[in-house]
């Protein structure tokens, strides 16, 4: 089907784009030649534009009307974003539609939809998308003490912190019974919430600096056992009151997912506390929260230059430093420590070569290689063929982030099913 080109420009032809990605639930296969439209949330009956999803699952990236970045870069009470619907059909899939994606001014959105195998179903699944924290109105948080006692006893000893392969989501406030739990990995939820809660629009050091609370934050949920220790079977909710703001289905966008795939194995600590700092924050402008990082006051001091732990250390003092787990939970193998290009070898170069193959299998559009330990040409335009496929530098390097993105595309098609 080819695109629809009805509308390219928004005011003053300002843009945003926007690209569909879609997996099989369970097994994160690419759901290929399914049917997109995409409409205003303003005029549902106009379409906007139609595509088709590649062998790799995914839309070309596409130009929509977007508003003035102004109103995402500082704060204004207009909304920054626009707001799409996004309906897909598929054959042997349950028809979808995500109500609500956010598109900002010059990034790039990326609506990802697990895609469901077909059951006797007569009208859209639908999946609507809440508005952004900034924008919207949500209770506030309830202070904390950011640093939390702990009794390291029964079955999991708390000697180190750990980067989780999954967090469960209470999409509720605690008390909610009726509230479901989503299983949700790890850097799939930190890049959901600061796209809920912060711009892309905003400055490299601003996204950093809230990227590093919200991990903090989660990761003192996750080490101190926080709920589960109050008789909870969940690690952290999406109220805003009590954690932070989780929405199930919205799109992330690019800018955040390439921080988030940097820095995830890094959280924030103090000296001699072994647990990650609960990193407290508010917006800062429908609500003041004093000795804790307002997420407007972090993109001011962004636009005068500060760097990332200026900024940091700015709201939550001179001890506040970046510190890295010497551990991540359900990875085969863990990066090596340095980059892997052409001429490199070995066991590491190996077990590479065998991830991409099987990561081949599901995503016919990446070359087989030789698994010979050896770096050579083949395998370097393997590598570039994954990195473009999967929105990274296209370099032919395998460094952190094309390394843990190797291993978190094998992860998903090598097993038979995933928690979800």
């Amino acid at each position: 089907m080819p695109e629809n080109e009805m509308m390219e420009t928004g005011t003053d032809g300002i843009v945003g784009k926007l690209q569909v990605r879609l997996v099989e639930e369970g097994t994160r296969r690419p759901v290929a030649g399914a049917d997109i439209q995409i409409t205003y949330e303003g005029s549902p009956d106009s379409p906007v534009k139609s595509t088709v999803t590649d062998e790799s699952g995914m839309t070309g990236i596409m130009d929509l009307p977007a508003p003035d970045p102004s109103y995402s870069e500082n704060y204004s009470e207009q909304q920054p974003y626009s707001e799409y619907t996004v309906r897909v059909l598929a054959p042997g899939y349950e028809d979808v539609e995500v109500a609500g994606t956010e598109v900002l001014p010059n990034v790039t959105a990326i609506q990802e939809i697990r895609m469901r195998k077909a059951r006797q179903q007569e009208e859209f699944w639908r999946i609507v998308i809440g508005p952004h924290t900034l924008f919207g109105n949500y209770p506030p948080k309830i202070a904390e003490p950011e640093i939390k006692p702990v009794t390291e006893t029964g079955e999991i000893v708390l000697n180190r912190v750990v980067i989780p392969e999954y967090v469960i989501v209470h999409d509720g406030v605690p008390t909610d019974s009726t509230a479901k739990n989503y299983w949700v990995r790890y850097r799939d939820y930190i890049k959901n919430v600061a796209s809920s809660e912060i711009y892309a629009t905003w400055t490299d050091a601003a996204i950093r600096a809230n990227v590093l609370a919200i991990m903090s934050f989660t990761l003192n949920r996750v080490y101190t056992e926080w709920y589960r220790n109050k008789g909870y079977d969940f690690t952290i909710t999406s109220s805003t009151a009590f954690d932070q703001k989780w929405i199930y289905g919205r799109n992330i966008f690019q800018d955040i997912s390439d921080v988030v795939d940097e820095m995830f194995g890094n959280y924030l600590s103090r000296p001699n506390v072994k647990q990650p700092i609960l990193t407290q924050y508010c917006d800062g402008r429908q609500v003041s929260c004093p000795n804790w990082m307002t997420q407007w006051g972090s993109q001011a001091l962004g636009q005068q230059g500060y760097s990332t732990i200026e900024i940091l250390r700015y709201y939550y003092g001179e001890s506040i430093y970046i510190n890295t787990a010497v551990e991540i939970a359900g990875v085969p193998s863990s990066w090596p420590g340095y980059d892997l290009g052409e001429g490199s070898g070995g066991t590491k170069v190996r077990q590479m070569q065998e991830q991409l193959n099987v990561i081949a299998q599901a995503y016919p559009a990446l070359p087989m290689v030789d698994a010979d330990g050896i770096f050579g040409p083949e395998t370097k335009a393997a590598v570039e063929k994954f990195q473009s496929i999967f929105g990274l530098p296209v370099t032919g390097i395998v460094d952190y982030r094309t390394w843990y993105k190797i291993s978190e595309i094998y992860v998903g098609v090598s097993r038979i099913a995933e928690l979800a």
